[in-house]
């Protein structure tokens, strides 16, 4: 069975307890990193996950709360041992950012650094993101102020399906790439432009048949009263916390 490791579960602006929203897919040993706003090594660490483990890295956007740290993640994989070159997935936009970071930074003499291979994604409905003996992952496009996209990870070996849908609005395009999905992992920023509340969060995973939601991207001083209203709609929904993980 795969897991999900939630890596950090924080909005731009959190509490002392969260970092920037980040995932890790894995599955017998390997992994797929979602998102690097913050130091994500550090995290993958604390969850077991070493640098060589890491297969494919996917930038879903280029806010710097999800791209800032790509640079970061580089210099430490490099000094860690890793040698071989990691795969880095995105929309244009993302991906353009992330090396945008990077270059702005003297790397010539890091020797044997790994060489980063990018991969552009389309921002379409159930668009081609990485496909290998562990991993499908499709990405559909999210309503938020610059364009993203959110995820479909299916584990080929298992069988188990999770979501998540970045930062996003309520949308259908979100409910459709959630459609019969193990675990949904949602973001849940507030109500506002460009983001989704608690309660709409649940209709999202209600509309989408989901077993379970874990709410991410999360504003400060959340506490789980604030979920009785999401769950009169969708009952097992829960605030993800940095560190936690989840099997589907």
């Amino acid at each position: 069975m795969a897991v999900v490791h939630l890596l950090g579960t924080g909005a731009a602006f959190s509490d002392a307890r969260r970092t920037t929203t980040m995932l890790a897919f894995e599955s017998r040993g390997r992994a797929v990193v979602v998102d690097c706003g913050a130091d994500v090594v550090q995290r993958l660490l604390a969850a077991g996950i070493g640098v060589d483990a890491v297969d494919a890295l996917v930038v879903t956007h280029e806010h710097p709360d999800h791209a800032a740290g790509f640079p970061l993640f580089m210099e430490r994989i490099w000094i860690g041992g890793r040698r071989r070159p990691i795969d880095v997935y995105g929309i244009a936009p993302a991906i353009a950012q992330a090396r945008r970071c990077y270059e702005a930074f003297e790397t010539g003499g890091w020797k044997d650094v790994p060489e980063i291979r990018w991969h552009g994604v389309e921002h379409s409905e159930g668009a081609h993101v990485l496909e290998d003996a562990r991993w499908r992952i499709t990405a559909a496009p999210g309503t938020h102020g610059v364009p993203v996209i959110g995820l479909r990870v299916e584990d080929v070996l298992g069988g188990g399906v999770a979501a998540y849908s970045c930062d996003t609005e309520p949308c259908d395009a979100i409910v459709r790439l959630a459609r019969g999905a193990r675990l949904l992992v949602h973001e849940a920023s507030g109500g506002f432009k460009g983001h989704t509340s608690n309660e709409d969060a649940a209709r999202v995973a209600a509309e989408a048949g989901t077993e379970r939601l874990v709410l991410v991207h999360l504003p400060p001083d959340v506490k789980d009263a604030d979920l009785e209203e999401a769950r009169r709609t969708f009952p097992q929904v829960e605030f993800g916390e940095d560190g936690g993980r989840d099997e589907f």
